[in-house]
């Protein structure tokens, strides 16, 4: 009987260790999904902050020169 138990136990154990894989991989990928959105977000508000600004401002300087 205890061999079985044993197996029981492992087989549970196994069973409970892929149903956390499997929530984290979907908790990775909804987290994923909603860095995309804010970084979308992010670029579609700077659009018009760029169209405002003087030429020349808001692009990359080169210090070193």
């Amino acid at each position: 009987m205890s061999d079985s138990m044993a197996i029981a136990q492992s087989f549970a154990a196994m069973q409970a260790a892929s149903t956390q894989q499997a929530l984290q991989t979907i908790m990775l990928s909804q987290q994923a999904q909603a860095d995309q959105s804010v970084v979308a977000l992010l670029r579609q508000s700077s659009e018009p902050m760029q169209a405002v600004l003087p030429a020349g401002q808001g692009e990359s300087v080169d210090i070193t020169a």
